[in-house]
């Protein structure tokens, strides 16, 4: 997510916007509809996703034959994904409904870009017994709620069966503590020279992020009274340590050659046997069973220092009725719907993707053993902090993860940095 300073960003972005409009140009053709009864829905996703959305669309549609329902593809790529829909915003030509992501809610509230739904929630029966505390916390901003959750990852540990019993250890018992996970990690490790041929674990490779591993263990990053990042909590600090001996231990150049020649989808390390456990999201098991269905794995805990409390952390995206929709009642239907439990059902048989509503979660893959497992995970999940510079914090700490693991500074004074840079963003 990028760390652009957003009000500074909107401004730039509605003077373009509102320069093109002046001259004629039609910039915003597929935002909001002029028709009655019909509402214009925004998304990025693209194959199963897409055909999922399009049915629930269809199914709506069917349902509520005096409201049409028109889903508009917008590509979104990287840095500024969303820079279509800001610029819709700012011409005042929005779609009345968007495919959002929850990380990104705290900051479009602040700044005025998306209607509080506060009310209409109130009045439909929903509140926070709905949905999964983590997906409704992270739609809700200042106490106000801005988006309907709908879809929902987490994170485990992923580990090769057949690896364990090569290394002498137990398939049935996957690490749970830090310690345990290491002397694992060592004896699964294959090295010739500088090259890695097989490498037990990577802290920092698929979803080791820095959220992964301060919060397993035990540290925040976000003071909900002060209203402060905390970055530097002690906790935090020690799990960036952990990850700083770790890459001198193994070497951070040999691990990076490693990781740098790594491939993705069938070429993924852990599907070509190349590394034995991986901290990673839900999309991995379809990777798996498309490229290496007779793989034998297992998934656990993300291990903590103490070998329990385990915790993981989850995000996903939100219906959201960007500010100046024309149709908001309309808008409000489809969302509703959408996000509700028919909707949810929908998208998560389509797509294999959970479901922020626990029942559908636990009715769908109460058969499955390596889903259940992501299932159970999502009643401790924790999600990113909902401020107004979520995607500061987001860069800050990955940057800080990435020179610590390469010794440019101790992992204390890099997180305080972090801290007092947010904090900063936050006071202006």
């Amino acid at each position: 997510m990028g760390g652009l300073k957003k009000k500074g960003w909107l401004s730039l972005v509605m003077v373009t916007a509102l320069s093109t409009l002046a001259a004629g140009c039609s910039l915003f053709g597929d935002g909001g509809s002029s028709d009655e009864g019909t509402i214009t829905f925004w998304h990025g996703t693209t194959d199963v996703e897409k055909e999922a959305l399009e049915e629930i669309v269809k199914k709506f549609n069917e349902k509520n034959p005096e409201t049409k329902v028109k889903p508009v593809y917008i590509a979104q790529q990287g840095e500024g994904q969303n820079e279509k829909l800001l610029a819709a915003i700012a011409g005042g030509h929005p779609p009345d409904v968007a495919y959002f992501d929850r990380f990104e809610i705290g900051s479009w509230a602040e700044q005025g870009s998306l209607t509080e739904i506060t009310e209409q929630a109130k009045k439909a029966g929903i509140d926070n017994e709905s949905y999964y505390d983590y997906a409704i916390a992270e739609a809700t901003y200042k106490g106000k709620l801005y988006g309907l959750p709908m879809d929902s990852d987490s994170r485990l540990l992923f580990y090769n069966k057949d690896h364990f019993k090569e290394a002498g250890l137990d398939p049935e018992k996957p690490p749970k503590s830090i310690a345990e996970l290491e002397k694992a990690a060592k004896k699964l490790t294959v090295k010739k020279g500088n090259r890695f041929e097989q490498i037990g674990f990577v802290p920092w490779y698929g979803q080791g992020w820095l959220y992964t591993w301060g919060w397993a263990f035990g540290g925040d990053f976000y003071d909900e009274k002060s209203g402060k990042v905390i970055a530097h909590d002690p906790k935090v600090v020690e799990s960036l340590q952990w990850m700083a001996d770790y890459a001198k231990k193994y070497g951070i150049e040999d691990v990076t050659a490693f990781t740098d020649s790594a491939g993705s989808a069938a070429e993924s390390p852990f599907l070509t046997g190349q590394l034995s456990m991986m901290v990673n999201v839900p999309t991995q098991i379809g990777g798996i069973q498309k490229y290496k269905p007779d793989l034998n794995y297992g998934v656990a805990p993300i291990p903590t220092p103490t070998g329990d409390n385990f915790t993981t952390w989850a995000g996903g995206f939100s219906f959201v009725i960007p500010k100046g929709s024309k149709h908001e009642k309309e808008a409000w239907e489809f969302m509703k719907f959408a996000a509700g439990p028919e909707g949810q059902e929908i998208y998560s048989k389509m797509t294999g993707n959970f479901a922020s509503i626990q029942s559908i979660n636990e009715e769908l893959y109460k058969d499955d053993p390596i889903k259940k497992e992501f299932v159970d995970s999502l009643l401790q999940a924790h999600h990113r902090p909902v401020i107004s510079e979520g995607s500061l914090l987001w860069n800050e700490l990955t940057k800080a993860r990435d020179l610590a693991i390469r010794e440019k500074n101790s992992p204390e004074k890099l997180l305080k940095a972090v801290s007092n840079k947010v904090n900063d963003a936050l006071n202006k």
